[in-house]
C-alpha cells in the first residue's frame, strides 16, 4: 500500500490532470484511460481550478450537454483537498468522514501536487450483492456462429464473452454470480461449473423456456436481501459496475438502467413546415437519444411486480415499477460499450474489443 510520500512522487496521479479549456469529450477521455474515477482541474502553473467526476459528467450529458461543449460550467470548484504534510492516517480519516474517494493535494500556493486515492489506502471492498448475467437467449442474430455455441461463450480476445463480464465484475468485488441459461446451456455450466477457478462462486436459474430479461430474475430463489446487478451476457463494456450500483443507493432508487447516447444523422436535408408554409431547413440533421445499455441494477421488491416463470423483459418491468410510484432512474454511460449481439458487432469485438473513446 503506497504512503503519503509515494503518492506524491509518482508522477501517475498528473495523468489525472485536465486544463480548464477542455472539452466534455477531453474530460471523458482523461476519466477513462485514469481510472481514476476524477479529473483533477488546472489553471496554468497547476493551480487548483476544481475537480471533474464521474458523476459530473453524467449530469452534463443528461442536461444535453455535447461533446465539444466547455467543462467549465460542470467543475466543482469547492473540491475538498487537503495539503502535503498531512499525516496517511489523517488523509483516510478525512476521505471516510466525507465519503470520498479521491483528495487532491494541494499546497499554500493552490498548486496541485498529487492526488490520495482511497483504493490505494484500503483493502479492496468484497461486495455481498449477487450479479445476475442472462445467458439464456437463442443468439439467432448470431447465426451460424449460434449454431453449435451459445452466445456467451463466442471467444473474445481469448475467452468467452461471458468470462470478460464475470472477471471485470470479480475485480470490482463481486463474488456471487447467478448465471440464468438456456439455449446450450450445458456448454456453459461445463465451463463454468461452481467457479471456483476464478475465486468466486456461480449459481444457476435454467429457463425451461426463454423468459426474457426480467421474466428469468423470477425464478430466484432465495430472493436476494440487497440491491443487485442484472447484466445481458452480450455486452461488453468498461462500466464499473460498483459504480452503477453506488449511484443507485445514492439515488434511493428501486431500478436503475444503464444508457447510452446513440447518435444518427438523418440521410437527407429536413424541411420544416407550418401548413404549407416553409418555416426553414435542416441539412441532414444528427439526432441523439439514450438507449438501454443492457445494464441494470434492481432492489428485491422489484420482483415482487413479477410472476414466477411468466415471461416478461425488462421494458416491461421498469413500467410496471413506474405505475407504482416505484423510482425508476437512468445511468448514463460514456465508456466503451458494445452489443455483441449481431455478426458485425462480434467481428468487431474479436478484432480490437470496445473502441476507447
Amino acid at each position: 500500500m503506497p504512503n503519503s510520500e509515494e503518492s506524491l512522487t509518482t508522477g501517475s496521479w498528473e495523468k489525472a490532470l485536465l486544463s480548464i479549456d477542455a472539452t466534455l469529450q477531453h474530460a471523458i477521455s482523461n476519466l477513462n484511460k485514469t481510472a481514476f474515477q476524477i479529473a483533477i482541474v488546472v489553471k496554468s502553473n497547476r493551480v487548483l481550478a476544481g475537480t471533474l467526476t464521474d458523476g459530473d459528467v453524467r449530469r452534463g450529458l443528461l442536461n444535453g450537454m455535447r461533446m465539444d461543449s466547455s467543462i467549465e460550467p460542470i467543475v466543482n470548484r469547492d473540491s475538498l483537498v487537503v495539503p502535503p504534510e498531512l499525516s496517511q492516517n489523517s488523509v483516510l480519516q478525512v476521505m471516510k468522514a466525507n465519503r470520498v474517494h479521491q483528495l487532491p493535494i494541494v499546497d499554500e500556493g493552490r498548486h496541485v501536487v498529487g492526488l490520495h486515492l482511497l483504493d490505494e489506502l484500503m483493502e479492496p471492498r468484497q461486495l455481498q450483492n449477487i450479479m445476475v448475467i442472462m445467458a439464456g437467449g437463442l443468439g439467432t442474430r448470431l447465426r451460424p456462429h449460434t449454431e453449435n455455441c451459445p452466445k456467451p461463450m463466442l471467444p473474445v480476445d481469448g475467452k468467452p464473452i461471458l468470462r470478460h463480464i464475470i472477471e471485470r465484475a470479480r475485480t470490482e468485488g463481486f463474488k456471487h454470480f447467478i448465471l440464468a441459461v438456456h439455449y446450450l446451456g450445458n456448454m456453459i455450466e461445463e465451463y463454468c461449473g461452481d467457479g471456483s477457478q476464478w475465486n468466486v462462486q456461480i449459481d444457476y436459474l435454467r429457463e425451461e423456456s426463454p423468459l426474457g430479461t426480467a421474466g428469468a430474475i423470477s425464478l430466484l430463489n432465495p430472493r436476494p436481501e440487497q440491491p443487485f446487478i442484472v447484466s445481458n451476457a452480450d455486452v461488453l463494456t468498461d462500466i464499473r459496475y460498483g459504480d452503477i450500483l453506488d449511484y443507485h443507493c445514492q439515488h434511493g432508487a428501486s431500478a436503475t438502467m444503464a444508457v447510452r447516447i446513440h447518435k444518427w444523422q438523418h440521410p437527407f436535408g429536413v424541411v420544416h413546415t407550418k401548413g404549407v408554409k416553409i418555416m426553414g431547413f435542416e441539412e441532414k440533421p444528427v439526432f441523439q437519444n439514450h438507449i438501454n445499455a443492457g445494464v441494470y441494477v434492481l432492489n428485491p421488491d422489484a420482483l415482487d411486480t413479477l410472476k414466477t416463470g411468466e415471461h416478461c423483459d425488462m421494458p416491461t418491468l421498469f413500467s410496471r415499477l413506474q405505475s407504482s410510484d416505484a423510482q425508476t432512474i437512468v445511468y448514463p454511460i460514456h465508456e466503451p460499450w458494445l452489443d455483441v449481439g449481431h455478426v458485425d458487432a462480434l467481428n468487431q469485438a474479436q478484432s480490437e474489443r470496445p473502441e476507447k473513446t
